[in-house]
């Protein structure tokens, strides 16, 4: 299985229960990577100590994308794109996304900012 970039309203709903057949796949297979952003938004969500532990157990081995300075200015140049043809997005969006876009990975999210970036972009994005 090829690398899978994990969005957090992917995550948040696997963590509350919900059923994500493609994520579990993809951590069975050791295929999912994190961008940094979306750590650290899981973890500003935890509600208490304990949860917080909780997930940065379940995070911690997973791979997390790396961002030198390039990546940054692609997330520059992705936005800038996006915005000439009216889309406009986040930093944080354009940076999940960029990840995505940087190992040509899938993309599951939950969050219809990629379904709009995706018509767009060469973005693989389906809901996770």
């Amino acid at each position: 299985m090829s690398d899978v970039v994990v969005d957090t309203s992917t995550w948040i709903q696997f963590l509350g229960g919900r059923p994500a057949a493609e994520l579990e796949a993809a951590l069975a297979a050791g295929a999912v990577v994190l961008p940094p952003i979306v750590v650290a938004e899981l973890v500003s969500g935890a509600r208490s100590v304990r949860d917080r532990a909780a997930l940065v157990r379940v995070l911690q081995d997973l791979a997390v994308h790396q961002t030198p300075f390039e990546h940054w200015v692609r997330v520059g140049e992705l936005r800038r794109r996006l915005r000439a043809r009216g889309e406009a997005v986040s930093t944080p969006d354009a940076h999940v996304a960029q990840c995505a876009l940087d190992r040509d990975a899938l993309l599951l999210s939950r969050d219809t900012v990629f379904e709009r970036i995706a018509r767009l972009e060469a973005l693989r994005v389906r809901p996770g």
